[in-house]
């Protein structure tokens, strides 16, 4: 009896964490490049351009088309690489005394791995500050989804304890954001003329993101 209960605490406690991670990893990616592309227009219309190229206006975005929509998924990556969901990675434990890149590590150390420190390292990316989706063509990087196996940012961490939900995590944020960019033509409030990119300590917008939205899609295809 008291294993089962402790089985379904335990079950209720993943789904919890699945569905907040399923919430705010993806809306935080989308918002953060939404403002970053209406402070650069011409990447905003590049990554529109790229969904009328190949999903057009008479019908929605599907995950079939993500492999497709490279530019867009270019988007989600830097915004991904730039502006984390946390400043650190979840705590993993030395299991025995080791050496990284020279520093010693004694056994039952914790280990934090920095998501700002990797994502904006100015000795792995060019420009770290800039937000610039082609950085992820120079090495077909952007074939790869968020995924990222090299650590140069942290996306769905690696090893035993890297998230279940990557493959997930990539279609819903992808999904959203490309639908987002199809449904809608967006443009800073006339009173603005940049999107103010201050973030908090939360690493979110420091100002809530006002801007203008209208549809550009057919009426039957937004739902009632």
């Amino acid at each position: 009896m008291f294993s089962f209960v402790y089985l379904l605490i335990a079950l209720l406690l993943f789904m919890q964490e699945l569905l907040l991670a399923t919430l705010d990893n993806p809306s935080n990616i989308a918002e953060w490049a939404l403002a970053e592309m209406l402070n650069q227009p011409e990447q905003l219309q590049k990554a529109v351009e790229e969904l009328d190229r190949v999903v057009g206006k008479e019908r929605l975005v599907e995950e079939s088309d993500i492999p497709n929509l490279s530019y867009v998924v270019a988007c989600a990556r830097e915004s991904l690489r730039l502006h984390p969901i946390a400043p650190f990675n979840l705590p993993h434990v030395a299991k025995e005394d080791l050496t990284v890149a020279g520093y010693f590590i004694p056994k039952g150390s914790q280990v934090l791995l920095s998501r700002l420190g990797l994502g904006r390292n100015p000795r792995v990316w060019e420009d770290p500050l800039r937000f610039n989706p082609e950085r992820h063509f120079k090495d077909n990087s952007h074939e790869l989804g968020l995924a990222e196996p090299g650590l140069r940012f942290i996306s769905f961490t690696r090893g035993r304890r890297g998230c279940m939900g990557g493959t997930l995590g990539t279609l819903i944020t992808v999904m959203l954001f490309a639908r987002l960019l199809q449904g809608f033509t967006w443009s800073i409030p006339p009173e603005l003329e940049k999107i103010d990119l201050k973030e908090n300590d939360r690493l979110f917008l420091a100002k809530p993101l006002h801007v203008y939205a209208e549809p550009r899609l057919p009426a039957h295809l937004y739902p009632a």
